[in-house]
Parts: structure tokens; C-alpha cells; sequence
């Protein structure tokens, strides 16, 4: 019998939710409700990479899927490090005022 607690998503922060989904948090599932699913957006798309805040490599863009509770996307971590921002189908950006967001395996 496994004695770990089920995953959650973590708190909000300025519209964004992390929840590992598996124990050594390699694999994540990421939330957004962030401003651009608020102003009406019919798509959006999280463009990430993995490295240091001035080292993004593989740098690729995600298409999101709908749910009821906003947008969300899987994501194998491949590094240490994990940035990420959004944009939505008119070319509108959230990157958390120039800081974007940042997922670490410590």
C-alpha cells in the first residue's frame, strides 16, 4: 500500500498551477487562468524551455487543452529547470510582468 498523499495543483500565482505528477517531479501538469483566459482568448499556447532564466533550450510552444477549470498542459521535465510563459491566438503575451515563470527540481 502506497503511503503518499494524492498530487494537488499548487496555490495560484498570478494565475498559474503546478501539480507534480509523479513523486520525483519529473513529470508536471500545468494550469492557467491567468489574464489572457480572462479577456476572451481562443486558444492558448505556453511557450517553455528548459535551462536557466538566461539559457532557454529546447524552447517549444504547447498547444493547452480547454477544461472546466482553465487551461492545462503535461510537461516532461527534462532539466532542473523549467520556464515558461503564455500567449494567446492574437499574439497576446503573459510573461509575469518580464518574469516568467519558473519551475525547479531541487
Amino acid at each position: 500500500m502506497s503511503t503518499l498523499s494524492p498530487f494537488i495543483f499548487s496555490p495560484s500565482i498570478q494565475g498559474v498551477q503546478v501539480k507534480p505528477l509523479t513523486q520525483d517531479g519529473k513529470e508536471i501538469r500545468i494550469r492557467y487562468t491567468g489574464m489572457l483566459s480572462h479577456n476572451g482568448a481562443n486558444q492558448i499556447w505556453m511557450h517553455a524551455a528548459f535551462g536557466g532564466a538566461k539559457e532557454w533550450n529546447d524552447v517549444k510552444d504547447y498547444q493547452m487543452e480547454k477544461s472546466s477549470e482553465g487551461w492545462e498542459h503535461t510537461v516532461d521535465v527534462k532539466d532542473n529547470q523549467f520556464n515558461f510563459c503564455f500567449r494567446d491566438d492574437a499574439q497576446n503575451w503573459d510573461n509575469n510582468n518580464g518574469s516568467n515563470w519558473v519551475y525547479r527540481i531541487t
